[in-house]
């Protein structure tokens, strides 16, 4: 029993994460962003917006400095066409962090584009979970084309 007691006691500790520090991937949160991750290598847009709130709020230098609201249907559109122009498009997650309903996701954006040539951008995105959905996603790059 002692064994037992000690086992389950470091089984516990090993399961908590302390803020700042990588997220335990019995999070529910982390498995949402995770399955829209595998939505869009899947190329699955429907899925991978589902992965949303009806409405979501989103900031993203694609749209300049201030956050906007997508629906669903915006965004699968929205990567859809991203998908015309790069047809091979892959994001590689490099680590996931987070407390509580926030997931921080580092990872690396990768395609071929239109000119044949491959490209690869590092991307930091900053997730609000809320009752299973993505409800805000804020994403960081650099989108300044170095010369």
């Amino acid at each position: 029993m002692k064994t037992y007691c000690t086992l389950l006691s470091l089984f516990l500790v090993a399961a908590c994460v302390q803020p700042g520090g990588k997220i335990s991937l019995s999070n529910p949160h982390v498995q949402v962003v995770k399955e829209m991750f595998t939505a869009f290598n899947e190329h699955d847009w429907q899925k991978m917006a589902a992965c949303y709130a009806d409405t979501a709020l989103f900031l993203d230098p694609e749209y300049g400095p201030e956050m906007v609201k997508l629906t669903r249907s915006q965004l699968a559109k929205k990567y859809q066409d991203l998908h015309q122009l790069f047809p091979d498009v892959q994001d590689e997650i490099k680590e996931i962090y987070g407390d509580k309903n926030h997931i921080v996701v580092e990872f690396v954006s990768s395609a071929t584009g239109p000119d044949g040539k491959k490209w690869q951008l590092p991307i930091c995105v900053v997730f609000t979970v809320e009752n299973g959905r993505i409800i805000q996603d804020c994403t960081y790059y650099d989108n300044q084309s170095s010369n």
